[in-house]
């Protein structure tokens, strides 16, 4: 797993941000407004974590308390985000949206 980083917006207008430097593993900081607010600890073994892994952490992690845990299973998946713009964005994209 080389270095990156991920952003996931959650509930409650928080974010976490997950990141490898490619050493320490994965780890995340759940932030709102700009304050930590949480933190996802660096999952064991996630160094050698290919990228199906990484996205099964993630997926799984339950990040309802300030020291997050990972959850047996990740969570069914949940209605699709709505689709952001306006009118202005239909110009944009040629109003191929319904």
């Amino acid at each position: 797993m080389g270095q990156f980083g991920v952003r996931v917006s959650l509930p409650g207008g928080r974010e976490a941000e997950w990141d490898t430097d490619g050493t320490a593993g994965l780890e995340a900081q759940v932030m709102r407004d700009g304050m930590l607010v949480g933190f996802v600890p660096v999952i064991e073994g996630s160094e050698d974590f290919d990228e199906q892994q990484v996205v099964d952490a993630i997926a799984r992690t339950d990040y309802d308390q300030p020291v997050a845990r990972q959850r047996p299973v990740a969570p069914p998946p949940a209605a699709p985000l709505p689709r952001e713009g306006g009118l202005f964005r239909r110009f944009l994209d040629g109003f191929r949206y319904r």
